[in-house]
């Protein structure tokens, strides 16, 4: 084998990787924001579960550590470990109230680059979208 065979050989495994990665990039992203999507759902439950044991929503200065604190212990209908207030990306769900439209609250992640608005794997996903798909 020539050093231009060699060289042609690399070139095409270079070109077969690039695309195998952007293929499977754009897929991890969608996991992501679907495991973000689920993440919000099980808190949303979660909320609904303290609203109906403290008949009231907890508010902004409690957030959703109320949920994994001291007075959510594992015995409560709505306690949550730690780790399920983490988005996909490893940073906190934010947690609104009131929400948007009338609605109690709002629990969101920012999606993958962690600023407000963005596309694609950028996008947001909020409670209360989630909510409007439901319906």
């Amino acid at each position: 084998m020539t050093l231009v065979e060699v060289l042609a050989v690399v070139v095409i495994l270079g070109l077969i990787a690039g695309t195998l990665l952007v293929t499977f990039s754009g897929t991890f992203g969608k996991a992501k924001h679907e495991l973000a999507k689920s993440g919000i759902g099980v808190i949303a439950s979660k909320l609904e579960l303290y609203r109906i044991e403290k008949s009231a929503w907890p508010g902004n200065d409690v957030g959703l550590k109320v949920l994994t604190d001291g007075m959510a212990t594992p015995d409560r209908s709505y306690y949550l470990s730690p780790d399920h207030l983490l988005d996909p990306w490893n940073r906190d769900y934010l947690y609104v109230v009131p929400g948007p439209n009338g609605l109690p609250y709002e629990v969101l992640s920012y999606g993958a680059d962690g600023v407000a608005g963005g596309e694609g794997e950028n996008a947001d996903i909020s409670s209360a979208n989630l909510r409007k798909q439901e319906s």
